[in-house]
């Protein structure tokens, strides 16, 4: 809960206004035992009204005081809360974008999700509850203690003994239920990556007809919620049938000795009511103590689960200077490469050289190791092993900003966001013109097809670019990243949705920009259009060269060929 005290002295003055808020309400709640005893035994038992009358109007205005009191208090506890939550949640959605891949595995993403929202929430919540009610609880019982002994110690002995096995009781239960309610926010999270899942290959699903399989997970997850939640909540509300036990009996044996005490003249029987007004106030606030644990112990589970993400230890250190104007000249030298828990390497030892402006294909089967090796130039991870440089300067070197902003990257799944096609251009580079967006358009072969929308390039692209075909995503993914005017320009397996004559103008199109081009693909047409050819096999450099050069040396290299051309494929000796 250290994080929680952490973000609210940014707004200590509204904490201390409502805070000093409550201690007013409380002190109106305290004194007014104080003046029933006094109506009571100077007025009632004297048959005096002018006194009724006095204390009456003195309690009737001290009620309006903490009327006031309690309105203000809302507005500045929901002021903290509401400024500690959106802040909370944008520093772990900042330190969200810094993870690297490897943190990803650590953090799933339905669990980053529960996070920044439900876990947040609850935090947010506790802030407003704390300054508006429960911190008045644990002070109310405090001060009807003490004012119970200033009126009538002997009757106050009773609350003595009472009130220590409570709170002792109450402190093991929120501890107890503490680890429950995190195994609780745990099972939220399996309920939201099965929903996430689902919602995200919905297609699929009913392609397969997996409806049944799909709400039989869900249902089980959705389960193991309940069963979690329940157990949780028995622990909690047993509390409450144990707290008005106590506190009923403790009225009892007030009522008992306090009778006692009047009839030999002891007490007054104002003094009896005022301890007994005490306790009921005391058993209504212990009364919302079942509640207070149930909110503490899920602001503990979410606060610790919120610091996970705030204070995980970064895996990839940022370089320290920035990177130049870059030339693309890219160097891998001895590099390995191994995937978190994962024991086969998915590189190993590559080792080569593409000079500015050269157009490199990254050739191999499916589980080669291409996506790795061009995932490691904008430093998506780092090498297990060797080193991989850009115009001769390490990557590490580099701020990762800097040398990110000079690198195009299409990704082997394309991938859009929900805007207008000018919005997603624009992730190439903010403030580019409209002929810029135009002519990267027609040099990815889809400027026509943009046209003919009813919106042009306003139109709007659904979730994920839902309402495009994977040909349209890969292209506009494509112009996006040229837009960018990179250095060095990554396409990971990316015009595998589009036919040949296609591609071939695309690829046609990119020898105008002045990049070093990689080319990740299984397809033999698109090494055709490349000036060097790495071929890769289970994560090693099989043969590199040229096109015609690993026709003639590399055997592999010509059963692709085959496998895509025939055995009449020109060029095949």
């Amino acid at each position: 809960m250290v994080l929680l005290w952490s973000y609210l002295k940014k707004y200590k003055i509204a904490v201390g206004a409502a805070l000093f808020l409550t201690l007013v309400e409380l002190t109106v709640e305290l004194v007014q035992p104080l003046l029933i005893a006094r109506i009571i035994d100077e007025g009632i038992m004297m048959e005096d009204m002018s006194v009724v009358l006095f204390w009456g109007g003195v309690m009737l205005a001290l009620s309006f005081v903490a009327f006031a009191a309690g309105i203000i208090n809302s507005f500045y506890a929901s002021y903290a809360s509401q400024h500690t939550g959106r802040q909370l949640r944008s520093d772990v959605f900042s330190r969200v974008q810094t993870f690297s891949f490897q943190q990803f595995q650590q953090f799933p993403t339905a669990s980053l999700l529960t996070r920044v929202t439900n876990d947040i929430n609850q935090l947010k919540n506790t802030i407003f509850m704390s300054l508006r009610i429960i911190l008045r609880a644990p002070l109310l019982v405090v001060g009807s203690l003490v004012m119970a002994f200033f009126v009538q110690w002997q009757l106050a002995l009773v609350l003595a003994v009472t009130v220590p096995l409570l709170a002792g009781l109450l402190v093991w239960i929120m501890k107890k239920a503490a680890g429950m309610f995190k195994r609780v926010q745990q099972r939220v999270d399996a309920v939201n990556n099965t929903a996430q899942e689902n919602l995200t290959a919905i297609r699929l699903v009913k392609a397969f007809a997996r409806r049944p399989y799909e709400s039989s997970r869900f249902h089980e997850a959705s389960a193991d919620l309940q069963s979690s939640t329940v157990k949780t909540m028995r622990l909690v509300e047993v509390s409450m049938p144990l707290v008005l036990l106590l506190m009923n009996g403790s009225i009892m044996a007030v009522l008992w000795f306090g009778t006692a005490g009047v009839n030999t003249g002891g007490m007054s029987v104002g003094e009896v009511v005022a301890v007994i007004n005490y306790i009921t106030r005391m058993t209504g606030a212990l009364s919302i103590f079942s509640m207070i644990v149930i909110i503490f112990s899920r602001a503990k589970a979410s606060a610790d689960r919120v610091s996970d993400v705030l204070q995980a230890e970064d895996e990839m250190e940022d370089g320290r200077d920035e990177a130049p104007m870059l030339q693309g000249e890219v160097e891998f030298r001895g590099v390995s490469f191994q995937y978190p828990g994962i024991e086969q390497e998915a590189l190993t030892d590559i080792s080569f050289r593409a000079d500015p402006g050269e157009r490199i294909a990254v050739l191999g089967a499916a589980g080669s190791g291409k996506t790795s090796l061009v995932q490691l130039l904008p430093r998506l991870h780092d090498p297990t092993a060797g080193e991989v440089r850009m115009d001769g300067r390490k990557l590490p070197d580099l701020k990762r900003r800097s040398l990110r902003t000079q690198i195009g990257y299409v990704p082997q799944e394309a991938m859009l966001f929900t805007g207008t096609i000018t919005e997603n251009l624009q992730w190439g580079r903010e403030g580019a013109t409209r002929e810029e967006m135009e002519q990267v358009l027609k040099d990815a072969q889809i400027h026509d097809t943009i046209q003919e929308l009813p919106d042009g390039l306003d139109t709007r692209v659904g979730q994920r670019g839902v309402n495009l075909s994977g040909g349209q995503k890969q292209r506009l993914s494509i112009a996006r990243a040229l837009l960018r005017r990179p250095a060095v320009l990554l396409l990971d397996d990316s015009t595998s949705a589009l036919d040949v004559k296609t591609e071939k103008r695309l690829l046609e199109a990119l020898r105008r920009y002045r990049c070093t081009t990689i080319m990740v693909t299984q397809k033999m047409s698109t090494t055709l259009e490349a000036d060097y050819v790495l071929l890769l096999d289970e994560g090693r450099l099989q043969a590199e060269g040229t096109h015609e050069e690993l026709l003639r040396t590399s055997e592999l290299y010509q059963a692709i060929y085959r496998s895509q051309y025939g055995e009449g494929g020109a060029g095949l000796g």
